[in-house]
């Protein structure tokens, strides 16, 4: 980092001399020029450094301007689907499995700050730490550029992911669904069984039953994506 960056972050300056942020390596990826650097450290900031602020409260934000965003690039993008069909995109859309996936492919999780023990137990991959960091640099996004910023973030990562939704594949737990209905059975009900590992990547289990018809397990690095995969192996099990 720059010596005009470290005077721009005022009382991070110390901590980060000892734990730096490269944020010329950040810039490609936001397309932003900070006018508030350290919102932009505090994004990629995990709480295992022991380290305040971290990126909680920015994730917390960055979160609800996603949904707001694309919600919006949604209506605008399918003006004819249903409000059960735009739920079910945007869901898919701004999941933290999502929200990882675009971490990965921007490398962010080089640029995380973690702790040693975090970083050792591979926090720099966790799918529950790369979603968070995304949403935390939207939310960075928005407090120093606005919702232009943000915007222009979300549009540019997500624009490959929006093509194609309508094309992909339904959702497990909605194709799961409507198999139930289809042998004139109740709701498929999800049973979260426990959970394990780290704080920093927790793995959820979750079991699926269809009463009179069977049931699966499965585990994931959320409750969602546990029900997700928990929908996917019942379907392998028993649609053949």
């Amino acid at each position: 980092m720059d010596l005009v960056h470290c005077r721009a972050l005022g009382p991070y300056r110390g901590r980060l001399l000892s734990n730096p942020v490269d944020l010329s390596a950040l810039a490609p990826i936001i397309d932003h020029a900070p006018s508030n650097p350290a919102l932009f450290v505090q994004a990629l900031t995990h709480g295992s450094t022991g380290q305040t602020p971290d990126y909680q409260r920015l994730e917390f934000l960055g979160d609800r301007v996603l949904g707001m965003v694309m919600a919006d690039l949604l209506y605008a993008r399918f003006p004819k689907a249903a409000e059960g069909q735009m739920s079910a995109f945007l869901n898919r859309l701004v999941s933290r499995e999502s929200c990882a996936d675009i971490a990965r492919a921007c490398n962010l999780g080089a640029l995380i700050r973690l702790g040693k023990q975090a970083r050792d137990d591979g926090g720099a991959g966790s799918t529950n730490i790369l979603g968070d960091v995304v949403e935390a640099l939207i939310g960075a996004l928005y407090l120093d550029g606005g919702l232009a910023s943000a915007r222009s973030f979300i549009e540019r990562h997500w624009a490959e992911r929006i093509s194609d939704i309508a094309e992909a594949p339904r959702h497990p737990k909605s194709e799961l669904q409507e198999w139930a209905a289809a042998r004139n059975r109740k709701t498929p009900t999800y049973t979260m069984l426990g959970k394990s590992g780290p704080d920093h990547d927790l793995r959820f289990t979750v079991r699926v039953e269809i009463k009179g018809l069977g049931a699966a397990e499965a585990t994931g690095t959320s409750k969602q994506e546990a029900e997700t995969h928990a929908a996917r192996q019942f379907l392998a099990e028993h649609n053949t």
